[in-house]
C-alpha cells in the first residue's frame, strides 16, 4: 500500500485549509440555532467557504453531493443532505464538511446538541465520542500504526458503553477526499498500516447510544442508525510528524 508523503508546499496548503475549515465551524457554531433549516445553514456555509477563497469539495463532480456540508439529525450518523427540516430543541446535530484549497483538502466534523443543557445519555454520548478523537490524536507520538489510534478510540468508547460503528472509518486525505488508508474507529495496537511523517490522515470516531449497526437511506447518501438511536460524529485532519501530531483542523 502507497500512503502519500505531502511535500512541505502541500502540508503548508493543508495548513492555511485546515484553519479555514476551522474559522467557518467557530462561527457556524454561533450561527446555527433552533428554527433554522438545514437548507438555510447550507447557503450561509457555502458563502463562508467562498469568502475565505476556498471551494466546497461536496459540490465537485468526483463527489456531486447535494450541498456543501453534511448535517446529520439524531439517528443519522452521516452524509444526510441538507433539507428543509428546521432544528428542535433537543435535536442532535452534526455537522461534516470537507474543504479544497490550494489544490488540497482538508476534512472535520462535530456534533451539538441544540437548544438544551447537555445531561444523560446525550451528554454521555456526544462527550465521550468527542473525547474518543482526542484519544486517538494522543496516542501519536510519531510513527504510528492506524490499529494504535484505533485503540485508543474504541477504549473511550467501550469505556462508555456506546455503540461503535464500524462500517464507516477514517482515512487518508491530501490531494482527494479519501485516500489510503483506512483508520478504523476499533482495533488493537500494532496493527494496521504504519503512519510515517508526512501523511495526512482523518480520524472521525462515530458512535451511538445502541447498536452499532447503519443502514443507507432511500436516498443513497444518508447513513444512519439502524434500530434508531441517537449518533454523534467528530473528526479533525492530523498530519504525522517525527515525534507526534499536528491537527490541521483546530482554531
Amino acid at each position: 500500500m502507497s500512503i502519500p508523503i505531502n511535500s512541505p508546499s502541500e502540508i503548508v496548503a493543508m495548513r492555511e485549509g485546515g484553519k479555514i475549515l476551522a474559522s467557518i465551524f467557530k462561527e457556524l457554531k454561533d450561527y446555527v440555532q433552533v428554527g433554522q433549516s438545514e437548507k438555510e445553514v447550507d447557503t450561509w456555509v457555502e458563502q463562508r467557504i467562498r469568502d475565505y477563497g476556498a471551494t466546497p469539495t461536496y459540490k465537485e463532480p468526483s463527489v456531486n453531493f447535494p450541498g456543501v456540508i453534511c448535517i446529520s439529525v439524531n439517528d443519522e450518523v452521516v452524509h444526510s443532505i441538507p433539507t428543509n427540516y428546521r432544528f428542535k430543541s433537543g435535536d442532535i446535530v452534526s455537522f461534516d464538511m470537507v474543504i479544497s484549497y490550494k489544490g488540497m483538502k482538508t476534512d472535520a466534523a462535530f456534533t451539538v446538541l441544540m437548544g438544551e443543557e447537555m445531561s444523560g445519555s446525550k451528554k454521555r454520548l456526544i462527550t465521550a465520542t468527542e473525547q474518543s478523537l482526542y484519544a486517538g490524536i494522543d496516542a501519536i507520538k510519531g510513527p504510528v500504526y492506524t490499529g494504535d489510534i484505533a485503540a485508543a478510540v474504541e477504549a473511550v468508547l467501550a469505556q462508555n458503553q456506546l455503540g461503535i460503528v464500524r462500517d464507516l472509518v477514517g482515512h487518508g486525505i491530501g490531494r482527494e477526499m479519501h485516500q489510503e488508508p483506512d483508520v478504523p474507529n476499533f482495533g488493537l495496537p500494532g496493527s494496521g498500516v504504519l503512519l510515517k511523517p508526512g501523511n495526512t490522515i482523518a480520524i472521525e470516531p462515530m458512535a451511538t447510544l445502541g447498536d452499532y449497526h447503519v443502514v443507507m437511506d432511500h436516498d443513497n447518501w444518508t447513513i444512519r442508525t439502524r434500530d434508531g438511536s441517537l449518533a454523534a460524529h467528530f473528526e479533525h485532519t492530523i498530519l504525522i510528524t517525527d515525534n507526534g501530531c499536528e491537527i490541521l483542523t483546530k482554531d
